[in-house]
């Protein structure tokens, strides 16, 4: 089922040029990466990939899926949490796919209270919302 936007509170832009081996930037110019394929796929290795930029992006914006539902459910998100995610590719019967690994770390909160919030977290995430259904999501509490 497709979910509209009720509204756009911000849309971010990027130029982007010679695919995997090329150039990206946004139109502010926070990211301006050179882009090569890893050496698993036969690049250079020398530059950024796409996987590395879904990598930091889902697991920034999961995080502040937390921070977010962590409020109402009276919750403080201690400030040494983090998020390693994993983002793997490899060929499918229609071409190429993704599955992603969030690794996360809620230290001092109990184990229960924590997986909650993980999974209140990947209901608002728009990442998660946008990746359902779609690919394998993993969330696993470290």
């Amino acid at each position: 089922m497709l979910t509209k936007l009720d509204k756009v509170v911000y849309t971010a832009h990027a130029h982007t040029t010679g695919g995997r081996e090329g150039h990206s930037r946004t139109d502010d110019g926070h990211v301006d990466v050179i882009l090569t394929p890893p050496k698993e796929m036969g690049g250079s290795g020398t530059g950024t990939n796409p996987e590395q930029l879904f990598a930091a992006g889902y697991s920034a914006c999961f995080l502040g899926a937390m921070r977010y539902v962590a409020g109402p459910m009276k919750i403080e998100v201690p400030a040494d949490t983090y998020i390693d995610a994993s983002v793997d590719i490899g060929p499918t019967p229609l071409g190429f796919g993704i599955a992603v690994k969030l690794s996360i770390s809620l230290p001092g909160i109990e184990k229960s209270v924590a997986q909650n919030l993980i999974d209140e977290a990947h209901k608002v995430c728009p990442y998660s919302n946008a990746t359902r259904g779609n690919i394998p999501v993993e969330l696993v509490l470290i």
